[in-house]
């Protein structure tokens, strides 16, 4: 394949799950957007900083290209900071800063051809050195995940589903019981291959 057929394919992807990751926040309130929703605390706001962090290391210091004005919880030896928002972190400031990391690897990628290498320091020494193509391929899984935990998440809070506004992710229904019956379905057969009859 031509490489810049790839470098726009694997872009492209990015970009999709980037556009997810920030539409996950639209329409809610402070509190829902940093609200924890699981036993470890995942919330929506926490993974646009997350990710913030991913697209300033991996597309920045790893090809020697460092964003300016790092945040300081990028270093920080807390464990998780960046997984959640502080109170005085508004949610402007941490899409910004986002969109302001994204922008900056959007360089790194057109700027750089695929092969070119850069390493990873925390990784172990046998998979440090990787090329552009291998970090585009990794932050495509990375951002995906993320943006699959954001459609649980916003699901829970308001029952939103889907990539983009008015794309959802299930087929639309007449019923307006549809779906709460569906889920009593579907845990009546957990409950059944639970405690089998035969």
């Amino acid at each position: 394949m031509d490489e810049e057929v790839a470098r726009k394919s694997l872009h492209h992807y990015l970009r999709e799950s980037r556009s997810a990751m920030v539409w996950k926040l639209e329409g809610l309130s402070d509190y829902d957007v940093r609200r924890p929703l699981t036993p470890h605390g995942t919330n929506l706001l926490g993974l646009v900083k997350h990710l913030s962090g991913c697209e300033i290391g991996y597309f920045g210091a790893v090809f020697g290209r460092p964003f300016p004005d790092s945040p300081p919880w990028l270093t920080s030896t807390t464990p998780n900071v960046d997984m959640w928002a502080a109170a005085d972190e508004s949610r402007v400031s941490i899409i910004d800063l986002y969109q302001r990391a994204c922008t900056h690897s959007d360089h790194t990628i057109a700027e750089l051809p695929l092969d070119a290498t850069g390493e990873v320091t925390p990784w172990p020494a046998q998979h440090r050195v990787v090329t552009l193509h291998q970090i585009l391929v990794h932050m495509i899984a990375e951002t995906s995940r993320h943006a699959g935990h954001a459609d649980i998440v916003r699901e829970l809070i308001d029952e939103t589903t889907g990539r983009t506004p008015g794309n959802a992710s299930q087929s639309p229904v007449a019923d307006p019981t549809y779906w709460s019956r569906l889920h009593e379905q579907i845990g009546d057969a957990a409950r059944s291959a639970r405690h089998p009859t035969t």
